[in-house]
């Protein structure tokens, strides 16, 4: 997809010689003769990037572009002038212009300023897609199970062909996804997940499409949706089944045009996204009550891939509790705690119906309760272990303050109960006697794990 500037000058020349110039670089180009036409402009397109003049009559640049950064602080503005100084150019950059550029122009100046303040930007995209992303582990195991899993991966990855990842909740399916799009060729493009089922069917559309502003009560900003955010790269589709049939319907014809409209808005945007999809669901079935289509289980069921519960691969909890161990201690900043022949003996006979979403929250709680570094069969507690893990605090720790002791004894009796309350936040407020805000914030302050769907307020 070709991107789009916006070009903003009230001399008539410049702007028509740098249309020309961009629209036979490849760029998509949209021009405007004063701030107020620019500002105008922005309320119907959506443009990457602005070469902004700075003296025009009416709004000029500064203003115009302190309200470009007010609605849109992701795009990149290149301020242009032939009366800078330092003073303005510094002015501009505080404002939170890309860079500044004095007239007469200079065809490679301007050429490579574009592209960089271009990377800039879909380096900023990509940092908030990030920073945004639950921390994922790699696939974990050597069961034979895993390794055909692996095997197909590796073989449908550097393809662009679409995925159905069907399994139970907590197998993974998730991780199975982005494996196969860090293998691909788009592993350096976005990776953008959407939760199918926690979206209400009121928002799904803007949050797949985005949406203008105005388009509805409370859309003060144009929004990009996660088929815009995902161009060149991997749109995952995660709980697809949940879906409503009159979005399954939009959802199919986007997927076979791969272009749409943002919500309130009539501009086609055309994108390059490969999809995968995935289900804790039998579609077939779905497809027998019809509530799920028919011709959207055939469209993305190109290549499917199912994911293995953890009691058909036993023999990898060792190498998961170890992984998960790991993580957690260093999350705490202890050393790395170990379980004995016998408590993990206890872990390999328990039949895990939350899988390894429930192992992986399982070992969370050993790590926190458990003093000491080794996990005997006693700390495990029931119904997996056999007695309940007993409740002495952990003497090698040794606390300077009352503010530390508490702080450790606060994020072990949360975690406690979440799990307790099926990672439940909601319920889980009420048996304590909290506010959910409040708990939210302290899960959040202690860096608690809850899982990804097992956190739902249901």
């Amino acid at each position: 997809m070709s991107r789009t500037i916006l070009v903003v000058d009230d001399e008539v020349n410049i702007v028509k010689s740098l249309e020309g110039i961009l629209t036979d670089e490849g760029y998509d180009v949209i021009c405007a003769h004063s701030g107020k036409e620019a500002l105008a402009l922005l309320e119907e397109e959506a443009p990457d990037l602005a070469l902004l003049d700075i003296w025009m009559p009416g709004i000029d640049g500064l203003e115009t572009l302190t309200r470009i950064k007010q609605d849109h602080p992701y795009m990149q503005v290149v301020m242009i002038s032939g009366h800078g100084n330092i003073e303005t150019a510094v002015k501009a950059i505080k404002l939170g212009a890309y860079d500044f550029i004095e007239k007469p122009l200079s065809l490679d100046k301007i050429l490579l300023t574009i592209n960089n303040a271009l990377k800039y930007h879909r380096l900023e995209e990509e940092n908030i897609l990030l920073k945004s992303r639950t921390p994922q582990h790699n696939l974990t195991g050597a069961s034979k199970t895993i390794q055909t899993l692996k095997e197909q991966m590796v073989l449908v990855a550097p393809t662009d062909a679409w995925v159905l990842i069907t399994g139970e909740n907590g197998t993974g399916k998730e991780v199975v996804a982005r494996s196969i799009h860090r293998l691909s060729k788009r592993a350096q493009k976005p990776f953008i997940d959407v939760n199918c089922a926690a979206i209400p069917e009121e928002l799904i559309e803007s949050e797949l499409f985005g949406h203008e502003k105005g388009a509805f009560t409370g859309a003060a900003t144009r929004r990009r949706g996660k088929f815009d955010l995902a161009n060149e790269g991997t749109l995952f589709l995660d709980e697809i089944a949940d879906m409503s049939l009159k979005t399954q319907s939009k959802i199919l014809r986007i997927l076979q045009e791969q272009r749409f409209e943002r919500v309130g808005g009539a501009k086609t945007i055309k994108v390059d996204v490969r999809v995968i999809a995935a289900t804790n669901k039998n579609l077939e079935e779905e497809i027998i009550h019809r509530t799920f289509r028919e011709d959207l289980y055939y469209r993305l069921n190109v290549i499917p891939i199912l994911v293995p519960p953890l009691r058909q691969r036993k023999e990898d909890i060792p190498a998961l509790v170890q992984e998960f161990l790991e993580e957690y201690s260093y999350k705490i900043k202890t050393p790395v705690k170990q379980l004995t022949p016998e408590a993990l003996d206890l872990l390999l006979n328990h039949p895990w119906p939350g899988n390894v979403r429930e192992l992986k929250n399982f070992v969370e709680r050993l790590v926190i309760m458990t003093p000491g570094r080794t996990i005997v069969a006693g700390h495990v507690p029931p119904p997996i272990g056999r007695t309940p893990a007993p409740a002495e605090f952990p003497e090698s720790l040794h606390f300077t303050t009352f503010k530390d002791a508490r702080s450790h004894f606060e994020r072990a009796f949360i975690a406690e109960k979440l799990a307790e309350n099926h990672y439940n936040v909601s319920q889980t407020a009420e048996v304590i006697g909290l506010e959910r805000s409040h708990l939210h914030k302290k899960i959040k302050a202690y860096g608690l794990d809850t899982g990804k769907t097992t956190i739902e307020e249901g």
